[in-house]
């Protein structure tokens, strides 16, 4: 679990650093890129998506790539609160 964790860490580590750029740019970005988690819709999506791909990875690897599911649980509630 060690590797998927450190890799799934590594791209949560460049998306907050992402946001921290562009809040020095634009102060009061950061608030703008991270509202989605505040959003009812979007958490609903979050936690649909993350309950899917949590169970699919832990029936094919077992717990090993459960942050990757995590990570794109985020990432598909972020996509789903900039459409909507």
């Amino acid at each position: 679990m060690a590797p998927a964790f450190l890799g799934a860490a590594v791209v949560l580590a460049l998306l907050v650093i992402r946001t921290a750029v562009h809040e020095m740019k634009q102060p009061g970005s950061a608030q703008q890129e991270w509202v989605f988690l505040q959003s009812g819709r979007a958490l609903f999506v979050l936690l649909i998506t993350a309950a899917v791909l949590g169970a699919l990875c832990w029936h094919l690897s077992g717990p090993a790539h459960l942050p990757w599911a995590g990570l794109a649980a985020l990432l598909v509630a972020r996509i789903c609160h900039k459409e909507g």
